[in-house]
Parts: structure tokens; C-alpha cells; sequence
């Protein structure tokens, strides 16, 4: 199980999605060495800060449809959980 090298500044959320999934997969079977453990942890770490990020950066970017009775959307607000 090939682990990127890329830069994670670089990579997009799927990408770093992707290679946080296989990272996981490979400390799950076990079959690592502890320093390759530990380096691919701490590269885990940092793809899910990375991730967390990239979503927290799209979410600002979210706007809700506001519609009329008939269904025409006549305005938009931005997205907010509160």
C-alpha cells in the first residue's frame, strides 16, 4: 500500500481523504514497523487537519436558496449552523 508524498497544502480534499483512508487501512493491519508507524500517524494527523480545513473553507462558501410560495428562489443568505 503505496502512502503519497505529496505535499498536503497542495492536495485537494479528495485526495487527502483518499490517502487518510489508506492510512488508516494500513496501521489497522498492523503490519508496520513502529517508526514507519509513527510516520504515517503523523501524517494522518495532518491530512485530517487538512481535510477539516478544506471542508470548513466550503462551508463559508455555502449559500441557502430563499424561495417565494411558488417555489421561485428569490434571494440567498449564507449557510450558518446557529
Amino acid at each position: 500500500m503505496e502512502i503519497c508524498n505529496k505535499k498536503i497544502a497542495e492536495m485537494s480534499f479528495e485526495d487527502s481523504l483518499a490517502e487518510l483512508e489508506r492510512i488508516v487501512r494500513k496501521l489497522e493491519d498492523g503490519g508496520s514497523k513502529l517508526d514507519e508507524a509513527i510516520d504515517i500517524y503523523t501524517r494522518g494527523i495532518a491530512l485530517k487537519r487538512h481535510c477539516e480545513s478544506k471542508l470548513a473553507e466550503a462551508k463559508t462558501h455555502i449559500e441557502i436558496i430563499v424561495s417565494d410560495s411558488d417555489g421561485n428562489a428569490v434571494s440567498t443568505k449564507q449557510y450558518s449552523t446557529s
